[in-house]
């Protein structure tokens, strides 16, 4: 089955149990599931719902997106994520963030757990990543491109949004 057609499959289902206008995602990292706690008018669906969705192993991932509001703004949040040390493809590591663009997300915030080698910082600190170096060899554009997806080759020079 073709990537375009097992993400409206999986679309179907969003809209018909959380219609409605999703334009901030947010995928969130170990130790930060609290934050749906701060999200109001929630409908949860569990990742093993979703046609095609991977399945979270992480035992504090809880494997569930989540729907709803953040102060004014309407939000779909990842409680729990896949990575590609736990032996999914970049394919399926990034198939929650397709299926959330196709759900109208422009704004996509990524939390995660990381160390740094920087003697000041303290457990807990919270760092803002403003640049990346790809040394995996691999990366998800690999593969036929899916024009529907947006540019084969997106402008890597300033990935991330200063003013966010």
């Amino acid at each position: 089955m073709n990537l375009r057609r097992q993400v409206a499959e999986s679309i179907q289902l969003l809209r018909k149990e959380a219609p409605g206008k999703w334009p901030i995602g947010i995928i969130l990292g170990t130790g930060l599931g609290q934050l749906t706690r701060n999200i109001r008018q929630k409908k949860e669906i569990d990742y093993e719902e979703i046609p095609h969705f991977p399945r979270t192993t992480a035992l504090t991932h809880a494997g569930k997106l989540i729907f709803g509001k953040i102060g004014k703004k309407s939000v779909v949040a990842m409680e729990g994520r896949f990575h590609y040390y736990e032996g999914y493809s970049l394919g399926e590591v990034t198939y929650p963030v397709r299926v959330m663009h196709e759900l109208g997300c422009r704004t996509l915030i990524v939390s995660n757990a990381a160390g740094g080698l920087n003697p000041g910082f303290s457990l807990g600190d919270l760092m803002l990543i403003t640049d990346q170096i790809n040394l995996m060899g691999v990366n998800p554009l690999i593969g036929p491109n899916e024009d529907w997806l947006g540019v084969r080759f997106p402008d890597m020079s300033e990935p991330y949004d200063h003013r966010l």
